[in-house]
């Protein structure tokens, strides 16, 4: 085979690629970025219009960029992050090739380079590199219940995903079934647009926007809150627990809840066990997940309250945020555990049940046994091969754009050093 090897291949051109294509052509190491859409494809093209980003802008940039934004406790929308993205690699001048579908990636046993199938544009491309970094993400593949093959097909159904504005769905009512970050969002977005919403609920963690003076990022960045490692969690179920509700919309001034949901005319359900035809059926659980997030809210404020009295920083007492405030007595919650789609005008289905990743492509020993990743702060046993932007990679920092740069330059020195290495054996 006479094709050129690279140093490095690097797949995914969002936040976590593009900053390792910068580490490493501040390295000189030969690398290309292969990216099956544009620049930020996820942000580009899996975001509803109002979607804002739930940090401030200040804990979002790319590595070595001067803070000169006008607001850096703002919040980016969807068009401006992904024009920060685009002018990033235009500015660093990084190579990027858009379009281009990863379909395989395979190291025979000896070769000292990996081979990687591409498609573009139809046409079909082979790269060899000395070294991968699997930049893609852990949430590019939408999920979807098996539920949902269950209901008559009068009901529309989409994922989140592909949900942009309340006006492409039709007229009528809304089920939005799950209350994690997107589904909260959304099921706002449709309630603000004079839709009624009902909101399947699961089991997720809140955050105040702000507390006591300070976005609640602030204080936990101060804290050192997203330092932890994995190994320095007691609970191993806390490693899976879904990222805590926030919203940046409004420019962060306000808490996003399942009670704030309730006020704005949502109706709060269990989380959805069954469907048949038109009737869906609930668990008794929504008050369990409003009391779920109420706990874990005041629990945050609590170390941030005991932070503050421990380094002696003056900090103005908290005030009142009725959108964060508990609900003892869950009386937001409807204790309905079934529904009538027809019945109750619901003409729609949005699936706000997550992603997956799809790492199909890589023919490599380096999944265990339920599919996932193997790999120690990113490193993988196969030499060479490196994963980039998955949840608690190396901290629970590494699910936020905050780690991300953090977490690309440890994997370009890892890089570095694999690369000195067999430069030290040739």
């Amino acid at each position: 085979m006479n094709t050129p090897i690279l140093d490095v291949i690097v797949i995914g051109a969002g936040h976590a690629g593009l900053s390792a294509s910068y580490y490493l052509k501040q390295a000189g190491l030969a690398h290309l970025v292969l990216e099956r859409g544009r620049v930020g494809e996820s942000w580009r093209s899996q975001r509803w219009a109002s979607f804002v980003v739930n940090s401030p802008n200040q804990f979002n940039r790319l590595p070595d960029t001067i803070p000169t934004e006008d607001d850096p406790g703002g919040f980016s929308s969807a068009h401006t992050f992904v024009a920060t993205l685009t002018d990033y690699a235009l500015a660093h001048e990084l190579p990027i090739i858009e379009d281009t579908t990863v379909l395989s990636i395979e190291k025979s046993v000896g070769d000292d380079a990996f081979t990687i199938a591409v498609s573009r544009h139809d046409q079909f491309h082979t790269y060899r590199s000395r070294q991968v970094i699997v930049a893609s993400g852990a949430m590019n593949t939408p999920q979807i219940p098996t539920l949902a093959g269950q209901l008559l097909p009068a009901i529309q159904q989409r994922h989140v995903a592909t949900y942009r504005q309340a006006d492409q769905l039709p007229d009528g009512g809304v089920l939005v079934v799950g209350s994690g970050q997107s589904g909260c969002q959304v099921a706002e977005d449709l309630a603000e647009a004079g839709r009624a919403v009902y909101l399947a609920t699961s089991p997720v963690a809140r955050l105040p926007r702000r507390y006591r003076g300070k976005d609640i990022m602030e204080w936990l960045v101060q804290m050192g809150f997203f330092n932890a490692r994995a190994e320095d969690v007691p609970d191993p179920a806390m490693l899976h627990l879904k990222t805590p509700l926030l919203t940046g919309r409004d420019g962060g001034q306000r808490t996003l809840s399942l009670q704030s949901l309730a006020r704005k005319g949502v109706t709060l359900l269990g989380s959805m066990t069954d469907a048949d035809d038109t009737m869906v059926a609930f668990a008794a659980n929504a008050a369990m997940h409003v009391q779920f997030a109420d706990e874990f809210s005041a629990q945050v404020k609590g170390m941030v309250d005991a932070f503050i009295q421990e380094t002696g920083l003056t900090a103005p007492a908290p005030t009142p945020d009725p959108d964060d405030a508990p609900d003892p007595d869950v009386n937001c919650v409807d204790p309905i555990t079934s529904l009538n789609l027809t019945g109750h005008g619901v003409t729609s289905v949005i699936w706000a049940t997550g992603f997956g990743a799809d790492f199909s492509y890589l023919h490599l020993p380096v999944f265990d046994s339920t599919g996932q990743p193997e790999h120690h702060n990113g490193i993988t046993s196969t030499g060479g091969l490196y994963f980039l932007g998955l949840h608690w990679l190396r901290s629970r920092k590494s699910t936020t754009l905050l780690g991300l740069g953090e977490d690309a330059r440890f994997i370009v020195d890892a890089a570095c050093a694999y690369h000195q290495q067999c430069s030290e054996l040739a």
